[in-house]
């Protein structure tokens, strides 16, 4: 026996370190972990000035700025998230934001903004510059408070670390099935679920969270103070389900939502479908050369003579205006809405220049108006193509600030635009349809000059894909679609492509002339016609009544603002017929 005990316990002590070592195991693996985030490095927070941004229940990329303790976002968080009208001339020094009737400016640097109202002051610095979220480049800041004078939104501050909620529409909506719950503890939100995750911070019993995401064991959940982070789901009790709106308190000095929200951008709208055609005059021509041009037409109610054209880059144009020739469209029943283009004197004028100056688009603008009121016209049709990347917010701003002088001289605005792709969609169409009343879908030059191939002007899917991609955009009321009234005879010799735009009925006589046989393409919906001469292959795809039937029946699908045709003279007599069918409704389904 005084051999065993000692045996004995030799054994119970080991199995008693045993025990204790595995216990340690699984208090270490079971305990709840102490440790504490770096709150700066997960709001991802570089200096005492960034503010962290919650969006609805998403942490954004980019931070906010506290400066003099006002808070500022970068002018392209603003673009993405919250108003994309917010307009920055950078080369003037100003900040604009164009509503119905006139542009609210204010100086950079400056705590003025200008109204209808005259001066005011915000009492704090509107707009600034400051680094970039990355520390790369000098940006563009717009103060919080400031933005919120034209947009639904609102924000609540928290500190320590700089972290801030934004909602749209002052509320922040939650889809249906996400859920708010009531701690039933005090306990730890953790940076992910597990016992061991860093703890990001502590909430009480009683504290109401909104539940994100629900896992097995663990939810992720949003704080109050806009924490986000996991929590154990015995923790939590449910307190309602479905379409949940969490209310925002205002902060202290915190603007009054929205002061110049809400305004309603009204449009020049006929209570007509437009009819219009453009009318390529070469000089000043008067009265009797219009009703030589329009003699054989039916339906025209819009002539659009192309009169105007820049000159250089300080916002003056050429004109070819006179009186006598709007005297007889007025006189015949027809509303005038003159051209302007950049591409006529394209050498003489820079885009960019012009359009990116405030002075320079007043000045082009104010040109215009004067122009108008002197001639009596009806209308300003703006043509500017070749737009490059960059230019289009400075165009789009031209088009805002143009649309609010035409409305107060009660003239008529229309932008002619591509076919929608992704390479023009810097021309802003949906902003277009917003200020402008009528938007022109140039619904041709599918296959042009220079094209690597040949190939239609506008076959039908081209044509619908436009219409379609705009009406997107733009209430389809204030769309108009342009016809091409011309054909590409397309001329391949060895490996030399060139092609010729000519009218239907030189079209039609080249055929004749060439005896070239035709027939329909249902592919483009045009008569397709190609004949070999020696080494040389001619190839056409014919503009005529039926390829312009079916497209006028895909147009009455989409219930558009009217119809436009490039360019008058280039048409046969009989496509007046087809155009009237369209207009009054009488249209093959």
């Amino acid at each position: 026996m005084k051999k065993v005990l000692p045996a004995m316990i030799a054994i119970v002590l080991i199995l008693a370190i045993i025990g204790i070592s595995v216990g340690r195991e699984l208090v270490e693996k079971y305990s709840y972990s102490k440790e504490r985030a770096n709150l700066e490095e997960y709001f991802s927070l570089e200096s005492e000035d960034e503010v962290a941004v919650v969006l609805h229940n998403e942490r954004i990329e980019k931070s906010a700025r506290l400066w003099d303790g006002v808070y500022y976002f970068d002018l392209d968080t603003i673009h993405e998230y919250l108003n994309d009208r917010f307009y920055a001339d950078e080369r003037e020094g100003l900040l604009l934001y164009t509503l119905p009737d006139y542009t609210v400016r204010s100086a950079i640097g400056t705590t003025a903004y200008l109204t209808e109202e005259g001066t005011k002051d915000a009492g704090y610095i509107i707009a600034r510059y400051g680094l970039s979220s990355e520390g790369s480049e000098e940006v563009l800041y717009v103060a919080a408070d400031y933005v919120k004078k034209f947009t639904n939104f609102s924000y609540q501050p928290f500190t320590e670390p700089n972290r801030m909620q934004v909602s749209v529409d002052s509320q922040q909506q939650l889809e249906a099935g996400q859920k708010k719950a009531i701690l039933k503890k005090d306990t730890a939100v953790r940076y992910q679920g597990g016992v061991k995750s860093p703890i990001l911070t502590d909430v009480k019993q009683g504290e109401q969270v909104l539940v994100l995401e629900e896992m097995e064991n663990w939810s992720k959940i949003k704080t109050a103070d806009v924490f986000i982070g996991y929590v154990e789901n015995k923790r939590l009790e449910v307190s309602s389900t479905g379409a949940v709106v969490v209310e925002e308190d205002k902060t202290e000095g915190e603007t009054e939502q929205g002061e110049l929200v809400g305004q309603e951008y009204t449009s020049i709208q006929r209570p007509y479908q437009i009819n219009l055609a453009w009318h390529v005059v070469g000089g000043q021509v008067g009265g009797e050369v219009l009703a030589e041009a329009l003699a054989g037409t039916q339906g025209i109610n819009v002539i659009s003579p192309t009169w105007f054209a820049l000159t250089d880059s300080e916002g003056n144009f050429s004109s070819l205006a006179t009186e006598g020739y709007v005297k007889k469209a007025h006189d015949m029943g027809l509303e005038v809405w003159a051209l302007i283009d950049n591409f006529t004197n394209k050498s003489q004028v820079d885009n960019d220049e012009l359009l990116s100056h405030t002075s320079r688009r007043e000045k082009l603008i104010g040109n215009l108006m004067n122009v108008a009121a002197e001639y009596d016209l009806d209308g300003i049709n703006v043509d500017f193509e070749g737009l490059a990347q960059e230019v289009g917010p400075h165009f789009v701003q031209f088009i805002r600030e143009l649309s609010v002088e035409c409305r107060k001289q009660e003239i008529v605005l229309s932008v002619d635009n591509y076919v929608p792709t992704g390479y023009t969609d810097h021309y802003g169409r949906r902003e277009q349809g917003i200020f402008a009343d009528y938007v022109i879908i140039m619904g041709y030059d599918e296959h042009y000059n220079g094209s690597p191939q040949a190939g239609s002007v506008a076959s039908i899917g081209f044509v619908e894909e436009g219409i379609q991609r705009t009406v997107e955009e733009v209430p389809s009321q204030k769309v108009i679609n342009a016809l091409p009234f011309y054909t590409r005879i397309w001329k391949t010799s060895g490996a030399k492509l060139s092609s010729e735009a000519v009218g239907m009925e030189v079209a039609e006589q080249f055929v004749k002339n060439h005896n070239m046989p035709l027939r329909w393409d249902e592919d483009t919906c045009q008569n397709y016609g190609e004949i070999t001469e020696g080494d040389t292959v001619y190839q056409v795809w014919l503009e005529d009544e039926q390829s312009i039937e079916v497209k006028l029946n895909i147009m009455k699908k989409y219930n558009l603002g009217g119809v436009a045709a490039w360019r008058l003279g280039f048409e046969k007599p009989v496509i007046w017929e087809v155009i009237g069918s369209y207009l009054s409704g009488e249209a093959a389904s």
